[in-house]
């Protein structure tokens, strides 16, 4: 169990080690276990004000801030039932983000094997029908291989560099201490930080917004939905398609829909091609994959059919991982939302199960 852009709170499930920046919290006396991390998630607002007052500039939630925390105990049934919905609802958090996983991993491979290893083509030369497509689609493949500076690929298709088939741009961080940048928050704004931790490969909001005047100041403006984001420092290879017009600051290169090469395609090209990106970049503090040095990098660009036949099976893929996080983050909403309602004993048991199967169905 994680809170989305919150003070991380988990439970620990085998035995771990951590290290300083980590604090472990443990039952003592009629405090239940089970229910120990929904104490915690029901109180994060009030563990918050404890990391802004105790942090000293840094940022951390220390110990004794921890434990001078006052907090209602309800009695021993009602922690064992709090702690049954709070786990069902985790329950179906975990399923819908490993659906997610699975359906990004089918798409994945179905990339690796018409783009990477040729599987159509090479079952072609060889006679045999590709496996797992139909006669429409086999068709759009070759039966033949041609050499190429990437080596052989596809007959008639070509290789060209990255900068040549897909726009490639970058963005800004208006001055954060001129206040008319940054009110009224209007246009999501994003840097490389809204990706870390993230538990699906979309971008649905941004931890801050920019102002018309903000947004001004920021040369690639508002990029549409669809764009594909790739951080590229600190660290290079962070990667999400935006669902909402957004702008970026300096940390990404991002690629927008209308190249030859769409950005759910570039999704995995850039992912199988990390370790040539990582080595066009260079930097004395962090390493930092300029556009400039991106743009020369070699792709295959394989026939616009194929392209296209590709891009339906996975934006339909990305349309359900889309929905799934969607859901699960209404899920996550409404258990931060209930928890402190039910500890409180402001609302009652029955009432949080159908509002969060009402959520889940």
């Amino acid at each position: 169990m994680t809170l989305h852009k919150r003070v991380p709170i988990c439970r620990v499930m085998r035995p771990s080690a951590f290290n300083q920046d980590v604090k472990a919290v443990l039952p003592k006396g009629d405090l239940h276990s089970r229910f120990l991390p929904y104490l915690l998630v029901g109180n994060h607002d009030r563990l918050h004000e404890r990391v802004d007052s105790a942090g000293h500039g840094t940022g951390r939630l220390n110990t004794d801030a921890i434990l001078s925390l006052p907090v209602l105990v309800p009695p021993g049934t009602v922690q064992e039932s709090i702690a049954e919905l709070g786990e069902a609802i985790d329950g179906r958090l975990r399923l819908l983000r490993q659906s997610n996983a699975t359906l990004e991993s089918i798409a994945q491979a179905l990339f690796q094997s018409w783009f990477i290893d040729f599987d159509p083509v090479r079952a072609k030369g060889e006679g045999r029908e590709p496996e797992g497509m139909d006669a429409a689609t086999a068709e759009l493949f070759p039966a033949e291989f041609a050499d190429s500076e990437l080596g052989p690929v596809p007959k008639g298709w070509t290789v060209q560099p990255i900068g040549d088939l897909v726009e490639t741009v970058g963005g800004s961080t208006p001055d954060t201490k001129n206040a008319a940048f940054w009110e009224p928050a209007v246009h999501n704004w994003t840097s490389p930080k809204d990706l870390s931790g993230a538990t699906a490969p979309v971008l649905l909001d941004t931890e801050r917004k920019v102002s018309d005047a903000g947004l001004a100041k920021i040369s690639s403006g508002q990029l549409p939905v669809g764009t594909l984001l790739m951080s590229s420092r600190a660290p290079i290879g962070y990667f999400s398609l935006s669902q909402v017009p957004v702008a970026i600051n300096q940390g990404y290169i991002a690629m927008p829909p209308g190249g030859r090469l769409p950005p759910v395609y570039l999704y995995f090209w850039c992912q199988l091609n990390m370790d040539t990106i990582k080595g066009r970049a260079n930097g004395s503090t962090f390493m930092e994959i300029s556009k400039k040095a991106f743009r020369p990098i070699p792709a295959l660009l394989p026939s616009a059919e194929v392209v296209s036949r590709f891009h339906d099976f996975a934006t339909a893929v990305f349309s359900r991982v889309t929905a799934n996080e969607r859901q699960a983050r209404a899920l996550a909403d409404l258990r931060d939302t209930l928890l402190p309602r039910l500890i409180s004993g402001k609302l009652r048991l029955p009432d949080a199960q159908e509002a969060a199967d009402a959520v889940a169905a």
